[in-house]
């Protein structure tokens, strides 16, 4: 049997996601636009969806605005935001990290080829952002949007969302957070937390792959990245996924109810992780603050073995693991996340990312660290070679 070790990127669905979407697939095939009584029961669906996801990150149900991911959420803001935010005699400015996701991070690239001013703001070695930094940047002049990511995807690192609101609401400047890996693994709450925009994808919650979600707070303005209907309250046009969706409110109201008992446990797997590596097996590293970091991340250095070649070992042994961000599996090059954060590319790419959750147990665990004490240096040979 295969051991998963990947749950950052992506998640099996839970059993109740699935169940509640077959009726969706097979009977509910109506249009939720359409006025007729199957389509007044896919609007049920989506509607209810929409509550189930209000209630998992608290926000107002007229707040969730529907996307097929987090990708499109995270587009959606920076190029209606860098488009409509103040200008301040200026070009527009957008503000975000070193440590992004490449779907913030592209969106800034093209956004400053059009003549958009872009501040990364550097991280320490920890992983946690330089608040001085960031007060400096968001106080630029026509500075339209800060962009955040809440948990790194690679390093499972947490920045302090609630003082950079705090910073950046005393400029005036919204603040968007992707919040791609936290829901589900910790708390959210944007009551507490008062984000202006935040970014979800269904999937990284043992919910369906296409769908997610962008949370507009207050009812503020920002035009549709795709338009072309009604839906959405006009913010995001196209026909609703119905089956998705009802998906993605199963595993926010199982998120909601379940987020102490799965921080708890995945934490215990992590740790157990952390210890049983450090101890059977030399030079290591881990990466990223041991402090502030999502229960079930554990970003690990192996030097001198290169990752491509240790995930490869792995999986034929039977674990699946990430060398990175599950969007750049298959390249060599090193991580942006890890340099940002002071490693050497020889470093960065000689490390693993181990994300744990449903499903997983402690002799999974066992297991996958007697077989990482095993092939690490074999995998320290053929990188020498």
């Amino acid at each position: 049997m295969r051991i998963y070790l990947d749950h950052n990127a992506t998640t099996p669905l839970r059993a109740e996601v699935i169940e509640a979407m077959i009726p969706c697939l097979r009977e509910g095939f109506g249009n939720p636009s359409s006025t007729h009584a199957e389509g007044a029961a896919a609007r049920a669906g989506v509607d209810h969806a929409r509550e189930q996801v209000a209630a998992a990150v608290g926000a107002e149900v007229g707040e969730v605005i529907f996307t097929a991911g987090a990708t499109e959420a995270n587009n959606t803001v920076l190029f209606g935001m860098a488009g409509a935010g103040p200008r301040g005699g200026s070009a527009a400015h957008v503000v975000t990290t070193t440590v992004e996701h490449p779907s913030v991070r592209e969106p800034c690239a093209l956004l400053a080829e059009e003549g958009v001013r872009v501040t990364e703001v550097a991280v320490d070695s920890a992983g946690r952002l330089d608040l001085g930094a960031f007060a400096a940047a968001v106080a630029q002049p026509g500075t339209a949007i800060a962009s955040v990511i809440w948990a790194n995807n690679e390093t499972g690192v947490l920045q302090d969302v609630a003082r950079l609101a705090e910073i950046a609401h005393a400029q005036r400047v919204p603040l968007h957070v992707d919040a791609t890996q936290a829901l589900g693994k910790i708390p959210i709450d944007l009551g507490a937390v008062p984000a202006d925009f935040l970014s979800v994808s269904a999937h990284k919650l043992n919910g369906p792959k296409g769908v997610g979600c962008l949370v507009v707070r207050g009812g503020r303005a920002l035009p549709p990245r795709l338009a072309g209907g009604p839906q959405e309250q006009r913010r995001r046009g196209g026909t609703e996924n119905t089956a998705a969706i009802v998906g993605f409110g199963v595993a926010c109201e199982l998120a909601r109810e379940e987020v102490a008992a799965r921080g708890k446990h995945c934490a215990a797997l992590r740790d157990r992780l952390w210890e049983a590596i450090r101890a059977q097996i030399p030079d290591v590293r881990r990466n990223g603050s041991a402090e502030h970091v999502l229960p079930n991340t554990l970003n690990v250095e192996f030097r001198g073995a290169a990752g491509e070649i240790l995930l490869q070992a792995l999986d034929l042994e039977g674990v699946a693991a990430s060398a990175g961000a599950a969007c750049h599996s298959g390249a060599i090059s090193p991580s942006h996340v890890l340099t940002a954060m002071g490693r050497t590319p020889e470093e960065a790419r000689s490390a693993l990312r181990l994300s744990v959750g449903h499903g997983n147990d402690e002799a999974q665990i066992d297991r996958a660290v007697g077989l990482l004490g095993k092939l690490v240096f074999p995998a320290r040979e053929a990188t020498a070679t």
